[in-house]
């Protein structure tokens, strides 16, 4: 048996390990269980996704790999040698994750996911149920993704002088590719602005957390730090809900994550006629990126945003780039600062 201090010593040594046992482990089908139960914690630690569809390999996708799961719990970049999902284990999870009632978990299935405890984001694919041309919720659930949720500290304080100016933040443009941190680094300057840190007071901060990533909340709560005065509007569409920021929580900052369509457009410039500030994010893998998406051009055009912050994978996720100001000009580089 597992003695008090070792199960301690496990804790500190690999923390993120023991929130995956704790707050996901539980929702896996019993024999699914087992077998994860016996997957190292090192491995656990550096786990983004896990992957379940039916009738197909068990994929963990990792920091730096992806690897199959397989029968006796080990982990190998070869999917012929791995566990293959049944019918039976995808739809028992799918249970335990549903507490046994899809009828009750209907809007969330409509919007694809669900939000576990600890912000872990659990997503769904199967055959949908249309209603009036909109999908109402999905039935035969063949796949699921759950997103493992990571807060990380500290990324934001490395780069925040470059984004305030005196007591004002700057709007502000996050530019990433998939998987590169963005939701983590907006995440992180989100709390820094809500709390305060050395030299700067707190902000009044509206969150738009359309996806519910940036916040995890569940049942209404916030699984993940936001900060003390952030107010947040969780599964709420980006634009509908800036203008709802706008006209009733008087927010100094409102921050949302992943613009691009006409409509988010619309919305930014209400936020910015209002005198509030702005941190966003788009997909892309730099200036010359984004400037393909017609709409993300025409913001840009307008000279919206005061300092653009570009990510890459290049030393694992939340990897800063660059930074520049208004006119692309660049005030940071990672290569001239070693980082």
């Amino acid at each position: 048996m597992t003695s008090v201090l070792e199960l301690a010593r496990k804790s500190s040594v690999y923390p993120m390990a023991q929130k995956i046992r704790q707050e996901i482990f539980p929702f896996l089908s019993p024999d699914l269980r087992v077998l994860f139960n016996l997957i190292p914690d090192y491995e656990l630690e550096v786990l983004e996704e896990i992957r379940l569809r039916i009738n197909a390999p068990v994929l963990l996708k990792q920091r730096t790999a992806d690897k199959y799961l397989g029968e006796d719990g080990s982990l190998s970049t070869k999917w012929e040698k791995s566990v293959c999902l049944s019918g039976e284990a995808l739809h028992k999870t799918v249970a335990l994750l549903c507490n046994s009632s899809l009828y009750a978990l209907e809007e969330e299935l409509r919007k694809g996911f669900l939000t576990l405890p600890g912000g872990h984001r659990t997503g769904f694919v199967g055959r949908a149920v249309l209603e009036k041309g909109m999908v109402r919720t999905l039935k035969q659930i063949s796949g699921i993704n759950i997103r493992i949720a990571r807060y990380i500290s500290g990324p934001a304080l490395k780069i925040i002088r470059h984004l305030i100016k005196g007591d004002s933040f700057l709007n502000t443009l996050i530019i990433s590719p998939p998987r590169a941190g963005k939701t983590t680094l907006l995440r992180d300057i989100i709390c820094l602005l809500s709390n305060g840190f050395p030299g700067f007071s707190s902000l009044d901060v509206g969150l738009v957390d359309e996806r519910s990533e940036v916040a995890g909340c569940r049942d209404g709560v916030p699984q993940l730090p936001i900060g003390h005065r952030t107010d947040v509007l969780d599964a709420c569409p980006k634009a509908e809900g800036m203008m709802m920021l706008v006209r009733s929580m008087s927010p100094q900052v409102i921050a949302t994550d992943e613009i691009g369509r006409q409509e988010d457009a619309d919305a930014i410039k209400e936020v910015i006629n209002a005198g509030i500030k702005l941190l966003t994010t788009a997909h892309g893998f730099g200036k010359d990126d984004i400037l393909k998406r017609p709409v993300i051009r025409d913001i840009l055009a307008q000279k919206v945003f005061e300092r653009y912050v570009v990510l890459s994978r290049k030393k694992g996720p939340g990897t800063v780039e660059n930074i520049y100001d208004e006119n692309w000009m660049p005030l940071w580089e990672r290569r001239l600062n070693n980082d």
